[in-house]
């Protein structure tokens, strides 16, 4: 950490975690549900209303659906505008059909990866030992594409610690380490793991979900923040730590405006050149960019 903290970062942003649905199509959507302030149409041109006044280049969108026919609603989406860099997608590994799902959406440069966690009842520390998954996530590797994980608890963070041991070389991203839900007396035990990622060179940060809120509202002191965001940054390195705004859900915890400002006074205490690599550079190592 430096001693001065540098000036914010002001250039260029690739926000690397946006959510897309529309509630309003024949079908529906399985997330978010009617209950959910959020619940109302959020395509790539509600994006850029929000992120007009910021420097931002390039979006990465994340499915939010189980629904395999999602992906292709969310590809034929993001065609509509150049700035949409690409999607992660939903597979299972464990389905009999996964391979030749992967096959239809390899062939899409908009393809960049899939999403496996402890979302839609999943659990990766089981499901990796079923027949065909390790075998499934090995052709996704060969594909050049990546794996995020999500919502990451102790349980997870040791799934894809063995994941990673048996297939070095897939790259995975871990996403919103920065909230990760740890319990009282459980905090040794998330640093371990934390740093035995981050030995793992194709292991990779994405921090998003960075604010939070307290009694008061959001809490916008950059020195709450500073252990947890310390601590993923000297495991995983400035190039291997990047951005993502988890837009729209971060609008239930603050704007967008109010986010990037926070996470920019965050990271404003890391050097020009590292806050580039974050909110820019890094992404293409993340998703191969082109």
């Amino acid at each position: 950490m430096s001693a001065l903290a540098p000036t914010a970062y002001a250039g260029p942003i690739i926000d690397c975690h946006i959510h897309l649905f529309d509630p309003y199509r024949p079908q529906g959507i399985p997330w978010p549900t009617p209950a959910d302030a959020i619940y109302k149409p959020h395509l790539p041109e509600d994006y850029w209303q929000v992120a007009a006044r910021h420097s931002i280049t390039g979006v990465i969108a994340v499915e939010a659906s189980p629904w395999i026919e999602d992906n292709r609603w969310l590809l034929e989406t993001l065609r509509s505008n150049p700035r949409m860099l690409g999607f992660v997608g939903n597979l299972d590994p464990a389905d009999p059909g996964f391979r030749q799902a992967l096959e239809g959406l390899a062939v899409e440069p908009l393809f960049l990866g899939l999403r496996y966690g402890n979302l839609w009842h999943r659990d990766l520390l089981v499901d990796q030992q079923k027949p065909g998954f390790i075998d499934n996530l090995r052709a996704l590797a060969e594909s050049g594409r990546s794996l995020d994980s999500a919502n990451p608890d102790g349980r997870l963070l040791d799934a894809l610690l063995r994941l990673s041991d048996r297939l070095p070389e897939l790259r995975i991203i871990i996403d919103h380490l920065p909230n990760a839900q740890v319990l009282p007396g459980e905090e040794e035990d998330f640093e371990r793991r934390v740093k035995a990622l981050g030995e793992r060179p194709n292991v990779l940060a994405k921090l998003a979900e960075i604010p939070q809120v307290g009694e008061q509202g959001l809490i916008v002191e950059p020195g709450f923040y500073r252990d947890r965001l310390e601590l993923l940054w000297q495991a995983f390195g400035e190039d291997r730590c990047f951005f993502g705004s988890d837009w729209p859900n971060s609008e239930l915890v603050a704007s967008f405006d109010r986010t990037l400002g926070l996470v920019r006074r965050c990271m404003a205490q890391y050097s020009p050149v590292a806050q580039e690599k974050f909110f820019h550079r890094n992404a293409a190592r993340a998703y191969c960019l082109g």
